[in-house]
């Protein structure tokens, strides 16, 4: 145990290696984050960058290969700051997961038991962690299907996951998620599985839950239009480390990475009509091999001779904002984000204060 502190959940020095026949894969190298309650982080990044391999840590679920080389993860439950690495994976299992730590992953039918009714599956989580009787929690189930915005939830309960929509079965499960009134939500990626306009609802409905139940939520995507509609923090990850942290204004609007103004730049704009996107150079390292400077560096048009040779530390840019680029130094030349992501944000700007306006 530590003395308690503020956040509800901090992840210091996490380090995380897979265990492969061809050689070990170091898939986290030393990651850093924290979390307030009643907030929302968002962690982005391409596929492979780590963002789900550390949240797995946070649960507890990671796949028997992986090693947890260095790190803590310290979770604070309102009354005491716990170690969730140093738990017996029993004992977290019984008393921290699905209880006060609830998982949202990407495709819901990866979650849901197709030979159980939604009914019986929402009535084993409710019962699975307390003594409520079975009369109890059928009708707890039924405020939880109403309460994610499930308009006939007394059918629905009747009902099997083959015969709902991706929607309705992603809102199932996030139901069950919250059966146990949790202080954190994890969402990996949690509208991927889903078309543009049920997308938009799941966010609304993540929005409505976070703000009316004042729950903390780690959201995972690869997706930044989505982190501008639901973060209030956003950490961007690359190749198992955090390599830019801010408030989300920090980094739509002011973003100092080079790899933060790729993704930035690969946004899609409805105003472009020569229907070109941006894709950044290159691929991720290979996590298998030793990295030498900066991991972005070979990707990188800005890259210095430093990147080649010495990781860059994360500089801090203001109270809030912070950047693993070793042109956020004071000794690095002057650098300028692209004259087309300048321009873009501030169509972005404009388009917020229009949107304020009206």
């Amino acid at each position: 145990m530590s003395e308690n502190t503020k956040h509800i959940i901090e992840v210091k020095g996490l380090d995380i290696s897979f265990r492969l026949p061809t050689g070990n894969v170091h898939a986290i190298r030393g990651l850093d984050f924290s979390l307030d309650e009643n907030e929302v982080l968002a962690l982005v990044g391409e596929s492979g960058s780590g963002k789900s391999v550390g949240v797995k840590a946070v649960m507890g679920i990671l796949p028997e290969n992986a090693v947890i080389e260095s790190g803590e993860i310290l979770f604070n439950d309102g009354e005491e700051t716990i170690d969730l690495l140093k738990m017996k994976e029993a004992a977290r299992r019984k008393t921290i997961n699905g209880t006060k730590i609830a998982m949202v992953f990407q495709d819901p039918m990866t979650s849901l038991n197709p030979t159980m009714s939604i009914g019986a599956q929402l009535i084993t989580a409710l019962r699975s962690h307390s003594d409520i009787h079975k009369k109890g929690a059928y009708a707890r189930g039924v405020e939880l299907l109403r309460e994610v915005g499930i308009t006939d939830p007394e059918r629905t309960m009747d009902q099997y996951p083959h015969q709902l929509s991706g929607g309705m079965r992603q809102r199932v499960v996030i139901a069950i998620a919250l059966s146990q009134s949790p202080k954190l939500l994890i969402c990996d990626e949690p509208t991927t599985a889903l078309d543009v306009t049920i997308q938009e609802r799941i966010l609304e409905l993540l929005q409505s839950i976070q703000r009316s139940r004042g729950l903390s939520m780690i959201f995972i995507t690869h997706n930044l239009g989505v982190v501008s509609k639901i973060a209030d923090k956003v950490a961007v990850m690359y190749a198992g480390k955090i390599i830019e942290k801010g408030t989300v204004f920090d980094i739509f609007y002011d973003p100092r990475h080079p790899y933060t103004w790729g993704l930035l730049s690969a946004v899609p704009e409805l105003s472009d009509k020569k229907g070109e996107l941006y894709s950044i150079p290159g691929t991720p390292p290979d996590l298998s091999k030793e990295i030498v400077g900066d991991a972005f560096a070979p990707r990188n048009p800005y890259a210095l001779a430093v990147d080649f040779k010495a990781e860059p530390p994360l500089f801090k840019l203001s109270k809030t904002h912070y950047a693993a680029t070793w042109l956020a130094d004071p000794r690095a030349p002057k650098t300028e984000m692209p004259k087309e992501l300048a321009d873009k944000i501030q169509r972005m700007k404009q388009e917020a204060k229009d949107y304020a306006e009206s």
